[in-house]
Protein backbone atom coordinates (compact mmCIF):
# COMPACT_ATOMS: atom_id res chain seq x y z
CA UNK A 1 0.00 0.00 0.00
CA UNK A 2 1.55 3.54 -0.89
CA UNK A 3 1.46 6.03 1.46
CA UNK A 4 -0.46 7.87 -0.42
CA UNK A 5 -3.12 5.18 -0.29
CA UNK A 6 -2.33 4.53 3.37
CA UNK A 7 -3.10 8.53 4.28
CA UNK A 8 -6.70 8.45 2.59
CA UNK A 9 -7.68 5.70 4.35
CA UNK A 10 -6.82 7.17 7.55
CA UNK A 11 -8.90 10.25 7.31
CA UNK A 12 -11.79 7.95 5.97
CA UNK A 13 -11.61 5.75 9.10
CA UNK A 14 -11.36 8.70 11.20
CA UNK A 15 -14.53 10.29 9.60
CA UNK A 16 -16.36 7.43 9.14
CA UNK A 17 -15.29 6.19 13.43
CA UNK A 18 -16.82 9.89 14.60
CA UNK A 19 -20.11 9.14 12.55
CA UNK A 20 -20.71 5.87 14.50
CA UNK A 21 -20.03 7.33 17.33
CA UNK A 22 -22.37 10.17 17.21
CA UNK A 23 -25.07 7.14 16.53
CA UNK A 24 -23.65 5.34 20.01
CA UNK A 25 -23.86 8.72 21.77
CA UNK A 26 -27.51 9.00 20.81
CA UNK A 27 -28.28 6.09 21.29
CA UNK A 28 -27.82 5.99 25.24
CA UNK A 29 -29.42 9.50 25.08
CA UNK A 30 -32.78 8.62 22.84
CA UNK A 31 -35.73 7.47 25.47
CA UNK A 32 -38.67 7.07 23.42
CA UNK A 33 -40.01 6.55 20.07
CA UNK A 34 -40.68 10.38 19.58
CA UNK A 35 -37.05 11.69 20.37
CA UNK A 36 -35.86 8.66 18.19
CA UNK A 37 -38.19 9.46 14.99
CA UNK A 38 -38.76 13.04 15.27
CA UNK A 39 -35.79 14.21 17.98
CA UNK A 40 -38.16 14.83 20.29
CA UNK A 41 -38.94 18.57 18.22
CA UNK A 42 -35.90 19.46 20.08
CA UNK A 43 -33.67 20.83 16.84
CA UNK A 44 -32.42 24.27 16.90
CA UNK A 45 -32.24 27.03 14.17
CA UNK A 46 -28.63 26.01 13.28
CA UNK A 47 -28.72 22.69 13.02
CA UNK A 48 -32.11 22.69 11.10
CA UNK A 49 -30.92 24.68 8.71
CA UNK A 50 -27.79 22.09 7.99
CA UNK A 51 -29.58 19.29 8.41
CA UNK A 52 -32.09 20.98 5.99
CA UNK A 53 -29.28 21.71 3.07
CA UNK A 54 -27.24 18.47 3.40
CA UNK A 55 -30.27 16.31 3.34
CA UNK A 56 -31.31 18.32 0.30
CA UNK A 57 -27.88 17.91 -1.36
CA UNK A 58 -26.61 14.42 -2.01
CA UNK A 59 -24.27 12.55 -3.51
CA UNK A 60 -25.59 14.12 -6.41
CA UNK A 61 -23.62 17.05 -5.61
CA UNK A 62 -20.24 15.58 -5.90
CA UNK A 63 -21.10 13.45 -8.72
CA UNK A 64 -24.32 13.69 -10.27
CA UNK A 65 -24.39 17.24 -11.36
CA UNK A 66 -20.83 17.86 -12.13
CA UNK A 67 -21.16 14.53 -14.39
CA UNK A 68 -24.18 16.37 -16.32
CA UNK A 69 -22.34 19.42 -16.76
CA UNK A 70 -19.31 17.66 -18.21
CA UNK A 71 -21.86 16.13 -20.65
CA UNK A 72 -24.48 19.81 -21.46
CA UNK A 73 -22.36 22.18 -20.88
CA UNK A 74 -23.64 25.52 -19.09
CA UNK A 75 -27.23 24.75 -19.65
CA UNK A 76 -27.15 22.34 -16.26
CA UNK A 77 -26.51 25.75 -14.30
CA UNK A 78 -30.36 26.23 -14.55
CA UNK A 79 -30.53 23.58 -12.19
CA UNK A 80 -27.86 25.62 -9.80
CA UNK A 81 -29.91 28.73 -10.09
CA UNK A 82 -33.26 27.21 -8.53
CA UNK A 83 -31.46 25.60 -5.91
CA UNK A 84 -29.91 28.69 -4.73
CA UNK A 85 -33.05 30.12 -3.82
CA UNK A 86 -34.45 26.66 -2.60
CA UNK A 87 -34.10 26.86 1.09
CA UNK A 88 -35.98 30.67 1.01
CA UNK A 89 -38.96 28.62 -0.74
CA UNK A 90 -39.05 25.81 1.28
CA UNK A 91 -38.58 27.16 4.71
CA UNK A 92 -40.38 30.40 4.13
CA UNK A 93 -43.74 28.78 3.08
CA UNK A 94 -43.86 25.68 4.86
CA UNK A 95 -41.65 26.06 7.95
CA UNK A 96 -43.43 27.91 10.36
CA UNK A 97 -46.70 27.05 9.61
CA UNK A 98 -46.24 23.31 8.92
CA UNK A 99 -44.53 23.11 12.47
CA UNK A 100 -47.48 24.53 13.95
CA UNK A 101 -50.21 21.74 12.39
CA UNK A 102 -48.13 18.65 12.68
CA UNK A 103 -47.55 19.58 16.51
CA UNK A 104 -51.57 20.28 16.43
CA UNK A 105 -52.21 17.12 14.72
CA UNK A 106 -49.66 15.07 16.62
CA UNK A 107 -47.69 13.26 13.77
CA UNK A 108 -44.18 12.70 13.67
CA UNK A 109 -44.55 11.08 10.49
CA UNK A 110 -45.10 13.21 6.84
CA UNK A 111 -46.95 10.31 5.61
CA UNK A 112 -48.90 10.51 8.80
CA UNK A 113 -49.11 14.54 8.74
CA UNK A 114 -51.19 14.34 5.36
CA UNK A 115 -53.72 11.16 6.51
CA UNK A 116 -54.12 13.32 9.60
CA UNK A 117 -54.36 16.86 7.39
CA UNK A 118 -56.13 15.18 4.51
CA UNK A 119 -58.83 12.54 6.60
CA UNK A 120 -58.74 8.98 5.04
CA UNK A 121 -57.02 5.71 4.67
CA UNK A 122 -56.81 5.92 0.94
CA UNK A 123 -54.31 9.21 1.92
CA UNK A 124 -52.20 7.33 4.10
CA UNK A 125 -52.05 4.20 1.53
CA UNK A 126 -51.44 6.21 -2.10
CA UNK A 127 -48.77 8.64 -0.08
CA UNK A 128 -47.16 5.57 1.15
CA UNK A 129 -46.62 3.82 -1.22
CA UNK A 130 -45.16 6.24 -3.42
CA UNK A 131 -42.93 7.47 -1.14
CA UNK A 132 -41.45 4.02 -0.34
CA UNK A 133 -40.96 3.67 -4.00
CA UNK A 134 -39.14 6.80 -5.00
CA UNK A 135 -37.15 7.09 -1.55
CA UNK A 136 -36.22 3.89 -1.88
CA UNK A 137 -34.74 4.87 -5.27
CA UNK A 138 -33.14 7.63 -3.48
CA UNK A 139 -31.47 5.75 -1.06
CA UNK A 140 -30.14 3.54 -3.91
CA UNK A 141 -28.49 6.74 -5.84
CA UNK A 142 -26.30 7.30 -2.64
CA UNK A 143 -25.30 3.86 -1.75
CA UNK A 144 -24.11 4.05 -5.48
CA UNK A 145 -22.23 7.24 -4.62
CA UNK A 146 -20.39 5.70 -1.42
CA UNK A 147 -19.29 2.40 -3.69
CA UNK A 148 -18.08 4.42 -6.52
CA UNK A 149 -16.58 6.84 -4.49
CA UNK A 150 -14.25 4.36 -2.26
CA UNK A 151 -13.77 2.50 -4.99
CA UNK A 152 -12.34 4.75 -7.21
CA UNK A 153 -9.94 6.31 -4.83
CA UNK A 154 -9.17 3.73 -2.44
CA UNK A 155 -8.29 0.87 -4.93
CA UNK A 156 -11.03 -1.56 -3.88
CA UNK A 157 -13.52 -3.69 -5.51
CA UNK A 158 -16.92 -2.13 -5.59
CA UNK A 159 -18.96 -4.56 -3.93
CA UNK A 160 -16.53 -4.06 -0.91
CA UNK A 161 -16.88 0.13 -1.29
CA UNK A 162 -20.47 -0.88 -1.37
CA UNK A 163 -21.14 -3.03 1.73
CA UNK A 164 -18.54 -0.74 4.34
CA UNK A 165 -19.68 2.46 2.68
CA UNK A 166 -23.33 1.90 3.15
CA UNK A 167 -23.11 -0.17 6.13
CA UNK A 168 -21.45 2.91 8.36
CA UNK A 169 -24.83 4.67 7.53
CA UNK A 170 -27.42 2.54 8.16
CA UNK A 171 -25.13 1.62 12.08
CA UNK A 172 -25.69 5.20 12.81
CA UNK A 173 -29.07 5.69 11.69
CA UNK A 174 -29.97 2.61 13.51
CA UNK A 175 -28.34 3.29 16.52
CA UNK A 176 -28.93 6.48 17.18
CA UNK A 177 -32.18 7.65 14.93
CA UNK A 178 -33.32 11.26 14.16
CA UNK A 179 -30.89 12.61 16.78
CA UNK A 180 -27.27 11.08 15.36
CA UNK A 181 -29.01 11.84 11.78
CA UNK A 182 -28.98 16.08 12.41
CA UNK A 183 -25.71 15.55 14.16
CA UNK A 184 -23.74 14.17 11.90
CA UNK A 185 -25.35 16.47 9.09
CA UNK A 186 -24.39 19.05 10.81
CA UNK A 187 -20.46 17.84 10.59
CA UNK A 188 -21.12 17.07 6.82
CA UNK A 189 -22.59 20.06 5.82
CA UNK A 190 -19.15 21.77 7.23
CA UNK A 191 -16.84 19.56 5.64
CA UNK A 192 -18.84 19.65 2.35
CA UNK A 193 -18.51 23.32 2.26
CA UNK A 194 -15.31 23.28 3.40
CA UNK A 195 -13.68 20.68 0.61
CA UNK A 196 -15.75 21.97 -2.41
CA UNK A 197 -14.16 25.20 -1.86
CA UNK A 198 -10.97 23.66 -1.70
CA UNK A 199 -10.64 21.71 -4.67
CA UNK A 200 -12.67 25.03 -6.82
CA UNK A 201 -10.31 27.67 -5.28
CA UNK A 202 -7.70 25.11 -6.70
CA UNK A 203 -9.16 24.41 -10.03
CA UNK A 204 -9.55 28.10 -10.75
CA UNK A 205 -5.88 28.94 -10.26
CA UNK A 206 -5.00 25.86 -12.61
CA UNK A 207 -7.56 27.11 -15.46
CA UNK A 208 -7.11 31.50 -15.06
CA UNK A 209 -10.33 32.07 -13.56
CA UNK A 210 -13.70 32.26 -15.02
CA UNK A 211 -12.06 33.65 -17.97
CA UNK A 212 -10.03 31.45 -18.78
CA UNK A 213 -13.01 28.80 -18.51
CA UNK A 214 -14.86 30.47 -20.47
CA UNK A 215 -12.17 31.03 -23.63
CA UNK A 216 -11.18 27.55 -23.47
CA UNK A 217 -14.68 26.31 -23.68
CA UNK A 218 -15.75 28.66 -26.41
CA UNK A 219 -12.55 27.67 -28.86
CA UNK A 220 -13.32 23.80 -27.86
CA UNK A 221 -17.27 23.99 -28.71
CA UNK A 222 -19.21 27.47 -28.74
CA UNK A 223 -22.38 25.74 -27.64
CA UNK A 224 -21.02 24.26 -24.29
CA UNK A 225 -21.21 28.01 -22.81
CA UNK A 226 -24.79 28.64 -24.15
CA UNK A 227 -27.92 28.50 -22.64
CA UNK A 228 -29.35 25.48 -24.82
CA UNK A 229 -26.27 22.72 -24.22
CA UNK A 230 -23.94 21.36 -25.66
CA UNK A 231 -24.88 21.15 -29.55
CA UNK A 232 -27.72 23.08 -28.15
CA UNK A 233 -29.73 19.91 -27.81
CA UNK A 234 -32.67 21.75 -25.99
CA UNK A 235 -32.62 25.03 -28.50
CA UNK A 236 -36.03 26.24 -27.42
CA UNK A 237 -37.28 23.97 -24.74
CA UNK A 238 -38.37 26.48 -22.39
CA UNK A 239 -40.31 23.90 -20.83
CA UNK A 240 -37.18 21.96 -19.68
CA UNK A 241 -35.44 25.23 -18.29
CA UNK A 242 -38.88 25.98 -16.45
CA UNK A 243 -38.51 22.44 -14.76
CA UNK A 244 -34.31 22.36 -14.36
CA UNK A 245 -35.28 25.79 -12.13
CA UNK A 246 -38.25 24.71 -10.51
CA UNK A 247 -37.23 21.14 -9.49
CA UNK A 248 -34.86 22.35 -6.44
CA UNK A 249 -36.43 25.40 -6.44
CA UNK A 250 -39.97 24.30 -5.04
CA UNK A 251 -39.51 20.48 -5.41
CA UNK A 252 -37.90 20.69 -1.68
CA UNK A 253 -41.13 21.15 -0.57
CA UNK A 254 -42.40 17.68 -1.78
CA UNK A 255 -39.88 15.95 -0.58
CA UNK A 256 -41.07 13.62 2.71
CA UNK A 257 -37.54 13.46 4.05
CA UNK A 258 -36.37 16.70 4.00
CA UNK A 259 -40.25 18.59 5.11
CA UNK A 260 -39.84 16.71 8.23
CA UNK A 261 -37.35 18.63 9.27
CA UNK A 262 -39.79 21.63 9.68
CA UNK A 263 -41.59 18.78 12.20
CA UNK A 264 -38.80 18.60 14.21
CA UNK A 265 -38.15 22.00 14.50
CA UNK A 266 -37.81 23.58 18.61
CA UNK A 267 -40.24 26.42 17.63
CA UNK A 268 -41.76 27.76 14.52
CA UNK A 269 -40.10 31.23 15.44
CA UNK A 270 -36.45 29.66 14.87
CA UNK A 271 -37.88 29.44 10.86
CA UNK A 272 -35.93 32.73 10.18
CA UNK A 273 -32.81 31.81 11.37
CA UNK A 274 -32.99 28.73 9.86
CA UNK A 275 -33.88 30.61 6.34
CA UNK A 276 -31.00 32.85 6.89
CA UNK A 277 -28.46 30.26 7.47
CA UNK A 278 -29.63 28.09 4.94
CA UNK A 279 -30.01 30.75 2.15
CA UNK A 280 -25.84 31.44 3.42
CA UNK A 281 -24.77 28.03 3.29
CA UNK A 282 -26.55 27.70 -0.30
CA UNK A 283 -24.68 30.69 -1.94
CA UNK A 284 -21.35 29.12 -0.17
CA UNK A 285 -22.17 25.28 -2.19
CA UNK A 286 -24.95 25.26 -4.77
CA UNK A 287 -23.10 26.48 -8.02
CA UNK A 288 -19.43 25.25 -7.35
CA UNK A 289 -19.95 21.48 -8.32
CA UNK A 290 -21.19 22.38 -11.79
CA UNK A 291 -18.58 25.01 -12.47
CA UNK A 292 -15.94 22.30 -11.87
CA UNK A 293 -17.65 19.81 -14.15
CA UNK A 294 -17.20 22.76 -16.93
CA UNK A 295 -13.53 22.90 -15.50
CA UNK A 296 -13.24 19.33 -15.80
CA UNK A 297 -14.16 19.27 -19.66
CA UNK A 298 -10.58 21.48 -20.03
CA UNK A 299 -8.33 19.86 -17.29
CA UNK A 300 -9.91 15.75 -18.25
CA UNK A 301 -11.10 16.19 -21.84
CA UNK A 302 -12.48 12.77 -23.00
CA UNK A 303 -14.34 11.08 -19.74
CA UNK A 304 -17.03 9.09 -21.16
CA UNK A 305 -19.78 7.58 -19.45
CA UNK A 306 -20.26 6.21 -15.78
CA UNK A 307 -16.63 7.90 -15.50
CA UNK A 308 -18.05 11.48 -15.96
CA UNK A 309 -19.46 10.64 -12.54
CA UNK A 310 -16.09 11.07 -10.88
CA UNK A 311 -14.60 14.58 -12.66
CA UNK A 312 -14.30 15.65 -8.81
CA UNK A 313 -12.78 12.87 -7.58
CA UNK A 314 -9.97 13.09 -10.59
CA UNK A 315 -10.14 16.57 -10.39
CA UNK A 316 -9.05 16.55 -7.01
CA UNK A 317 -6.73 13.39 -7.35
CA UNK A 318 -4.78 15.37 -10.13
CA UNK A 319 -4.45 18.98 -8.24
CA UNK A 320 -4.73 18.27 -4.65
CA UNK A 321 -1.75 17.11 -2.14
CA UNK A 322 -2.52 13.37 -0.72
CA UNK A 323 -4.16 15.00 2.40
CA UNK A 324 -5.85 17.55 0.86
CA UNK A 325 -7.36 14.88 -1.70
CA UNK A 326 -8.48 12.76 1.41
CA UNK A 327 -10.06 15.58 2.78
CA UNK A 328 -12.01 16.13 -0.80
CA UNK A 329 -13.19 12.10 -0.48
CA UNK A 330 -14.55 12.59 3.12
CA UNK A 331 -16.44 15.82 1.76
CA UNK A 332 -17.94 13.70 -0.98
CA UNK A 333 -18.71 10.74 1.57
CA UNK A 334 -20.32 13.81 3.54
CA UNK A 335 -22.74 14.61 0.74
CA UNK A 336 -23.76 11.10 0.29
CA UNK A 337 -24.18 10.21 3.78
CA UNK A 338 -26.07 13.32 4.84
CA UNK A 339 -28.99 12.65 2.39
CA UNK A 340 -29.39 8.73 2.81
CA UNK A 341 -28.91 8.72 5.93
CA UNK A 342 -32.41 10.78 6.29
CA UNK A 343 -34.15 8.41 3.52
CA UNK A 344 -33.01 5.48 5.63
CA UNK A 345 -34.27 7.46 8.90
CA UNK A 346 -37.37 8.19 7.09
CA UNK A 347 -38.29 4.84 5.70
CA UNK A 348 -38.02 3.42 9.36
CA UNK A 349 -40.88 6.46 10.20
CA UNK A 350 -42.81 4.86 7.72
CA UNK A 351 -42.68 1.45 7.96
CA UNK A 352 -42.99 1.45 11.62
CA UNK A 353 -45.35 4.35 12.14
CA UNK A 354 -47.58 4.53 9.72
CA UNK A 355 -47.55 0.61 8.22
CA UNK A 356 -46.72 -1.54 10.90
CA UNK A 357 -48.62 1.08 14.05
CA UNK A 358 -51.84 1.62 11.62
CA UNK A 359 -52.28 -2.06 9.92
CA UNK A 360 -50.03 -4.53 11.87
CA UNK A 361 -50.40 -3.43 15.19
CA UNK A 362 -52.45 -0.70 15.97
CA UNK A 363 -52.20 -1.63 20.09
CA UNK A 364 -47.83 -1.41 19.75
CA UNK A 365 -46.81 0.14 22.74
CA UNK A 366 -43.50 2.81 22.69
CA UNK A 367 -41.10 0.16 23.00
CA UNK A 368 -42.41 -1.97 20.25
CA UNK A 369 -42.50 0.86 18.03
CA UNK A 370 -38.81 1.70 18.45
CA UNK A 371 -37.82 -1.50 18.35
CA UNK A 372 -39.68 -2.25 14.76
CA UNK A 373 -38.54 1.16 13.14
CA UNK A 374 -35.08 0.15 13.94
CA UNK A 375 -35.26 -3.36 12.27
CA UNK A 376 -37.30 -1.56 9.24
CA UNK A 377 -34.27 0.87 8.77
CA UNK A 378 -31.67 -2.29 9.16
CA UNK A 379 -33.82 -4.38 6.53
CA UNK A 380 -33.89 -1.24 4.33
CA UNK A 381 -30.68 -1.05 4.27
CA UNK A 382 -28.91 -4.36 3.82
CA UNK A 383 -32.15 -4.68 0.77
CA UNK A 384 -30.74 -1.42 -0.74
CA UNK A 385 -27.02 -2.40 -0.44
CA UNK A 386 -27.71 -5.99 -2.20
CA UNK A 387 -29.47 -4.02 -4.81
CA UNK A 388 -26.85 -1.54 -5.31
CA UNK A 389 -24.49 -4.25 -6.15
CA UNK A 390 -26.04 -4.60 -9.22
CA UNK A 391 -25.72 -1.17 -10.07
CA UNK A 392 -29.25 0.70 -11.09
CA UNK A 393 -28.97 3.72 -13.61
CA UNK A 394 -26.31 6.73 -12.94
CA UNK A 395 -26.63 8.94 -9.94
CA UNK A 396 -27.83 11.77 -11.72
CA UNK A 397 -30.83 9.99 -13.70
CA UNK A 398 -32.09 8.26 -10.68
CA UNK A 399 -32.02 11.30 -8.21
CA UNK A 400 -33.51 13.37 -11.17
CA UNK A 401 -36.41 10.74 -11.12
CA UNK A 402 -36.93 10.19 -7.85
CA UNK A 403 -36.82 13.22 -7.23
CA UNK A 404 -39.38 14.73 -10.14
CA UNK A 405 -41.40 11.89 -9.40
CA UNK A 406 -41.54 12.61 -5.23
CA UNK A 407 -42.24 16.61 -5.83
CA UNK A 408 -44.82 16.15 -8.26
CA UNK A 409 -47.10 13.81 -6.23
CA UNK A 410 -46.64 15.75 -2.90
CA UNK A 411 -45.49 19.34 -3.22
CA UNK A 412 -49.36 20.53 -3.79
CA UNK A 413 -50.81 18.66 -1.01
CA UNK A 414 -47.99 20.03 1.71
CA UNK A 415 -48.23 23.77 0.44
CA UNK A 416 -52.00 23.50 -0.06
CA UNK A 417 -52.21 21.92 3.82
CA UNK A 418 -51.56 25.20 5.86
CA UNK A 419 -51.97 27.53 2.62
CA UNK A 420 -55.52 26.40 1.62
CA UNK A 421 -58.50 25.38 4.36
CA UNK A 422 -60.48 24.26 1.25
CA UNK A 423 -57.91 21.58 0.47
CA UNK A 424 -59.81 18.42 0.85
CA UNK A 425 -58.88 14.29 0.74
CA UNK A 426 -60.29 14.14 -2.85
CA UNK A 427 -58.03 16.90 -4.15
CA UNK A 428 -55.02 15.79 -2.10
CA UNK A 429 -55.69 12.09 -3.16
CA UNK A 430 -56.03 13.14 -7.71
CA UNK A 431 -53.15 15.36 -6.96
CA UNK A 432 -50.31 12.78 -5.41
CA UNK A 433 -51.16 10.07 -8.45
CA UNK A 434 -51.83 12.13 -11.27
CA UNK A 435 -48.62 14.25 -10.67
CA UNK A 436 -46.31 10.80 -10.11
CA UNK A 437 -47.65 9.32 -12.52
CA UNK A 438 -47.08 11.68 -15.37
CA UNK A 439 -43.75 12.32 -13.93
CA UNK A 440 -42.81 8.61 -13.85
CA UNK A 441 -44.65 8.47 -17.31
CA UNK A 442 -42.05 11.50 -18.52
CA UNK A 443 -39.00 9.95 -17.38
CA UNK A 444 -39.59 6.25 -19.45
CA UNK A 445 -36.35 5.95 -21.82
CA UNK A 446 -38.65 4.90 -24.91
CA UNK A 447 -41.48 7.35 -25.13
CA UNK A 448 -39.29 10.34 -25.02
CA UNK A 449 -41.25 12.52 -23.95
CA UNK A 450 -39.09 15.84 -22.67
CA UNK A 451 -37.90 15.81 -26.48
CA UNK A 452 -41.17 15.45 -27.94
CA UNK A 453 -43.20 18.00 -25.97
CA UNK A 454 -40.24 20.28 -24.55
CA UNK A 455 -41.02 19.54 -20.89
CA UNK A 456 -38.97 18.77 -17.76
CA UNK A 457 -40.60 15.31 -16.21
CA UNK A 458 -40.95 17.82 -13.14
CA UNK A 459 -42.43 20.69 -14.77
CA UNK A 460 -44.63 18.07 -17.12
CA UNK A 461 -45.83 16.54 -13.22
CA UNK A 462 -46.25 19.94 -11.67
CA UNK A 463 -48.58 21.10 -14.81
CA UNK A 464 -51.32 18.10 -13.90
CA UNK A 465 -50.81 17.95 -10.21
CA UNK A 466 -51.89 21.62 -9.15
CA UNK A 467 -54.93 21.42 -11.16
CA UNK A 468 -55.44 17.78 -10.09
CA UNK A 469 -55.63 19.43 -5.91
CA UNK A 470 -57.73 22.05 -6.79
CA UNK A 471 -60.45 21.20 -9.07
CA UNK A 472 -60.03 17.59 -6.86
CA UNK A 473 -61.19 19.52 -3.87
CA UNK A 474 -64.24 21.04 -5.75
CA UNK A 475 -65.67 17.25 -5.29
CA UNK A 476 -65.85 15.04 -2.11
CA UNK A 477 -66.50 15.60 1.49
CA UNK A 478 -65.11 19.21 2.53
CA UNK A 479 -62.86 20.09 5.00
CA UNK A 480 -64.28 19.74 8.60
CA UNK A 481 -64.47 22.99 10.31
CA UNK A 482 -61.94 21.66 13.02
CA UNK A 483 -59.72 21.01 10.50
CA UNK A 484 -59.95 24.92 9.22
CA UNK A 485 -59.74 26.15 12.69
CA UNK A 486 -56.68 24.35 13.21
CA UNK A 487 -55.23 25.60 9.79
CA UNK A 488 -56.27 29.12 11.00
CA UNK A 489 -54.43 28.83 13.87
CA UNK A 490 -51.40 27.52 12.75
CA UNK A 491 -51.13 30.30 10.61
CA UNK A 492 -50.52 33.11 12.78
CA UNK A 493 -49.60 33.89 16.24
CA UNK A 494 -51.97 33.21 19.17
CA UNK A 495 -52.09 31.84 22.54
CA UNK A 496 -51.80 28.27 23.47
CA UNK A 497 -53.00 26.53 27.15
CA UNK A 498 -50.06 25.80 28.67
CA UNK A 499 -50.98 22.07 29.28
CA UNK A 500 -51.48 21.76 25.60
CA UNK A 501 -48.11 23.67 24.84
CA UNK A 502 -46.24 20.70 27.01
CA UNK A 503 -48.14 17.48 26.03
CA UNK A 504 -47.07 14.93 23.44
CA UNK A 505 -47.95 13.67 20.49
CA UNK A 506 -50.74 11.42 21.77
CA UNK A 507 -52.09 13.79 24.11
CA UNK A 508 -52.83 15.59 21.21
CA UNK A 509 -53.74 13.35 18.43
CA UNK A 510 -57.32 13.97 16.86
CA UNK A 511 -58.42 10.87 17.99
CA UNK A 512 -58.46 12.33 21.71
CA UNK A 513 -61.72 14.08 21.19
CA UNK A 514 -61.82 17.08 23.43
CA UNK A 515 -58.41 18.76 22.02
CA UNK A 516 -60.28 19.99 18.97
CA UNK A 517 -63.34 21.50 21.01
CA UNK A 518 -60.87 22.55 23.80
CA UNK A 519 -59.07 24.59 21.19
CA UNK A 520 -62.29 26.00 20.10
CA UNK A 521 -62.76 27.74 23.60
CA UNK A 522 -61.70 31.18 22.96
CA UNK A 523 -62.98 32.56 25.85
CA UNK A 524 -60.79 30.11 28.20
CA UNK A 525 -57.75 30.62 25.55
CA UNK A 526 -57.75 34.29 26.00
CA UNK A 527 -57.06 33.88 29.62
CA UNK A 528 -54.41 31.87 29.38
CA UNK A 529 -50.76 33.46 28.76
CA UNK A 530 -48.95 30.95 26.78
CA UNK A 531 -46.92 32.09 23.36
CA UNK A 532 -47.03 30.53 20.34
CA UNK A 533 -43.22 29.71 20.29
CA UNK A 534 -43.39 27.48 22.72
CA UNK A 535 -44.99 25.40 19.82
Amino acid sequence: MTSKLLIQWIILIVYMGGMMYIGVYWDKHTKDSEGYLIGGRKIGAFITAMTLQTTSMSGYMFMGGPAQTYKDGYFTLWYAVGDGGGAIFNVGILGKRMRRLSYFLGCVSPIEYLERRYPGKLTRLVAGIIAIIFIYGYVLAQFLSAGKTMSQLLGIPLWVAIIVGSGVIVFYVWAGGYMAVAWTDFFQGIIMVGSMILIFVVSMAKIGGLTGLNNSLTQMDPTITGMWGRGNIYMGQWGVVAGAVLIYLVGYMGLPHVVIRHMAMESPYIAKRTVLIATVWNQLFIFIPYILGLMGIILIPGLKGPDQELVVLKLADMLLPTVLSAIVLVGIMSAIMSTADAQLMLMGTMLGRDIYQRYINPQADDKQLLKISRMCIAVVGIVSVVVALIQPPGVFNLVIFSFSSLGAAFLPSYVCAVWWKKANTTGAVASMILGCATATIWAIPGLNLTEVTGLHQFFAGLIVSVPAMIIGSQFGTPTSKEMRDLVDRANCKMEIPKGLANANFKEIAPETGGVLDFLRESNYMSQVGFAADAI
